[in-house]
C-alpha cells in the first residue's frame, strides 16, 4: 500500500525530497489536474490508435480536409515574452544537477529541461529533477562532484529554462488515483507549475514548455485547457504560459497549423524534432512496403522529405509570428583535434541548411557545440534581429504530402543492421539502470534514436529488405547478429561493466521489439514495467 495524499496514493518512497515535490498542497493542485483532464487523455490515445489502424491499412496520411479553414486563415499566436524571442542556440539533458548547471551556464538562449526522451523516469529520477528545477530558478542550484572535487553553481545571467514534460503515452506508475495510474505529462506539469510560477514570475520569466509527441490537433486542444485551467487556479493573466510544440510525429505534420491555432495563447514556437520525427516516419508507414527506410546515417536532413518538413515548419510557423526551431546535433567533442573539427564542420554544415531554410535556432547536446552554432544563426540573423520571422517562404512551392511522404533511396547495409543492434542494445541497458541520455560512439543517443534502431530492424525483418550483396534480411540474420554484435560490446566495454550490467536483459528486450508480430509503439513503455 502506498501512502495517501490529498485523493493521490503515492506508491514511490516517501523521504524528504519527495515530500517537498508532493506537499499537501502540491499533490492536492495535481489531483485536481488528474480529475479534470486524466479521462480525455485516455481519448486521446485511443483515438491515434484509430487514426493508425487506417494507415495500417493502406491509406496515407495528408492535410484534414475539414480543418482548411484554420491552415487558409489569417490569423497569429499570442506575443512572445521577451526571453523567448531570442533562441538561436537551445541545450537539452536530463535533469540531473550537473547536467542543468552546465547547460544553463553556457554560451546557449535556452536549456530544455527534459522529463521525457533524455531521462529515465524512475521515481528517484523524477522527484530529483522537480527538486533541481525548483533550486535552478531559484539560482541556489550547486552540485558537488566528489570523483573530481570540483564544485558546480549557477552563473549571475543563465540561460532561460524550458521544461520538457512526459509525452501522452507515459504513465507515472508510482502515482494513483482511484487505483489508476495517473499521465506523466500531468505529473510533471503540474508539480513544476506549482512550484514554480510565482518565482519564475519574480525573474521575469513565465513557465514555458516542450510539450512532445503530439499527433494531432485535438491534443493541442486538450493541452490548451490544461494550461488555462492552471492559470486561472492561482490568478495569472491568459497566455502566460508559453509551449513549444515537437513536431516530430509523421501525423503532426499535416496539422501544424491546427496545432498552432489551438494552443494559439500559449504557442510560442515549433521544433522539428527530426530523430523521432524519422523513427515515426518508420512507425506511421510500417506496413508500407515501399516506404521503408535506409540505414539511418543515411536518412540526412538533405534528404528532400525532411528538408520539405523543415521548410513547411518555417513557413508555417513565421506566417503565424511563431518561431520555428531546428533539430538536434547529437555530435560531443572528439578525442582527437582531427576528429573533432570534422564533427564540428559536419555541424556548421547542418546547422547551415537550416538557418538557410529560415530556422530562428537549433539545439545542440553539448556546450562545445554552442560557438559553432552560434556563429551560424548570428551570421544568418538581418543587423537587429534576433530572429528570422522576417523569412517567410511565401514564394515556395506548395509542400505537398506526396513530398512529405516520398521515402529516400539509399542503403540497406548488414553494417547498418550491426550499427542499430548495439546502439540500441547499449542504449536499453543504460536505460534499465537509471539513465536516459548515454554517450555511444561520439553521440549523445536518447530514446528516439534507440527506436529508430529497433524500428528499422522490425520493418526490414518484416518487408524482407533486400541487404547489400543481396543478402536478405530475416529472423535468423538478425539474431545471429544479435549474438555476435553481444560479444563486440561486451569487448568495447570490458567484461566488469558487462557482467555488472543488465545487458541480457536488454538483449532479451530488444529482440522482443523486433521479433514480435505486432509494432510496439514505444520501447519505453515495456522497459517502464523492467524499472
Amino acid at each position: 500500500m502506498g501512502c495517501e495524499r490529498a485523493g493521490l496514493e503515492i506508491m514511490g518512497a516517501m523521504d524528504a525530497r519527495a515530500e517537498r515535490v508532493l506537499s499537501p498542497e502540491a499533490a492536492a493542485f495535481l489531483c485536481e489536474i488528474i480529475e479534470a483532464f486524466a479521462a480525455e487523455r485516455l481519448d486521446l490515445l485511443a483515438a491515434r490508435r484509430r487514426w493508425q489502424a487506417r494507415i495500417d491499412a493502406g491509406a496515407l496520411p495528408d492535410f484534414r480536409a475539414e480543418t482548411k479553414a484554420i491552415r487558409d486563415g489569417d490569423w497569429t499566436v499570442g506575443p512572445l515574452p521577451a526571453d523567448l524571442l531570442d533562441r538561436r542556440v537551445e541545450i537539452t539533458g536530463p535533469v540531473s544537477a550537473k547536467m542543468i548547471i552546465n547547460a544553463m551556464n553556457a554560451d546557449v538562449k535556452v536549456f530544455m529541461a527534459d522529463f521525457e526522451d533524455a531521462l529515465c523516469p524512475s521515481w528517484a529520477n523524477v522527484i530529483d529533477g522537480q527538486i533541481n528545477l525548483q533550486a535552478a530558478i531559484r539560482r541556489t542550484l550547486t552540485y558537488a562532484d566528489a570523483s573530481t572535487g570540483k564544485s558546480y553553481a549557477l552563473t549571475a545571467k543563465p540561460a532561460t529554462l524550458i521544461a520538457r514534460v512526459r509525452g501522452l503515452h507515459l504513465d507515472e506508475k508510482h502515482v494513483l488515483r482511484r487505483g489508476e495510474r495517473i499521465p506523466g505529462a500531468l505529473f510533471d506539469f503540474a508539480l513544476y507549475f506549482f512550484h514554480n510560477w510565482r518565482a519564475l514570475r519574480d525573474l521575469g520569466a513565465g513557465p514555458y514548455f516542450y510539450l512532445p509527441k503530439l499527433e494531432h490537433a485535438e491534443e493541442a486542444r486538450w493541452w490548451n485547457k490544461v494550461f488555462v485551467h492552471a492559470q486561472e487556479k492561482v490568478g495569472l493573466p491568459a497566455g502566460t504560459i508559453k509551449a513549444t510544440m515537437l513536431i516530430e510525429t509523421l501525423p503532426a505534420v499535416f496539422e501544424m497549423d491546427e496545432i498552432l491555432f489551438e494552443l494559439k495563447d500559449h504557442a510560442a514556437a515549433l521544433n522539428c524534432g527530426r530523430w523521432d520525427y524519422i523513427f515515426s516516419y518508420i512507425k506511421t508507414l510500417k506496413n508500407h512496403r515501399e516506404r521503408m527506410l535506409p540505414d539511418r546515417h543515411s536518412v540526412t536532413m538533405a534528404r528532400p522529405f525532411l528538408d520539405a518538413y523543415s521548410r513547411l515548419l518555417v513557413r508555417t510557423c513565421h506566417r503565424r509570428a511563431a518561431l520555428a526551431m531546428g533539430g538536434m546535433s547529437a555530435f560531443l567533442p572528439a578525442k582527437t583535434a582531427e576528429q573533432d573539427a570534422i564533427n564540428k564542420e559536419k555541424v556548421r554544415a547542418d546547422k547551415q541548411r537550416e538557418a538557410d531554410n529560415g530556422h530562428d535556432g537549433s539545439w545542440i547536446a553539448h556546450p562545445a557545440l554552442a560557438g559553432v552554432v552560434n556563429d551560424v544563426y548570428s551570421a544568418a540573423f538581418k543587423p537587429g534581429r534576433t530572429n528570422q520571422l522576417d523569412i517567410r517562404r511565401a514564394e515556395d512551392a506548395p509542400v505537398t504530402a506526396a513530398d512529405l511522404l516520398a521515402a529516400p533511396e539509399g542503403p540497406y547495409t548488414e553494417e547498418g543492421l550491426r550499427t542499430n543492434i548495439r546502439v540500441a542494445l547499449q542504449y536499453i541497458e543504460a536505460w534499465l539502470a537509471g539513465q536516459g541520455a548515454v554517450a555511444i560512439y561520439g553521440l549523445m543517443e536518447d530514446a528516439a534514436t534507440a527506436e529508430i534502431s529497433r524500428a528499422s530492424i522490425w520493418q526490414w525483418i518484416r518487408n524482407g529488405a533486400l541487404l547489400d550483396g543481396g543478402v536478405k534480411m530475416t529472423v535468423d540474420l538478425f539474431r545471429r547478429a544479435l549474438g555476435e554484435e553481444q560479444l563486440v560490446v561486451r569487448r568495447e566495454l570490458g567484461d566488469e561493466r558487462w557482467t555488472k550490467g543488465r545487458f541480457a536483459e536488454a538483449a532479451a528486450l530488444l529482440e522482443k521489439l523486433c521479433l514480435e508480430d505486432s509494432f510496439a509503439e514505444f520501447l519505453t513503455l515495456g522497459a517502464y514495467e523492467r524499472l
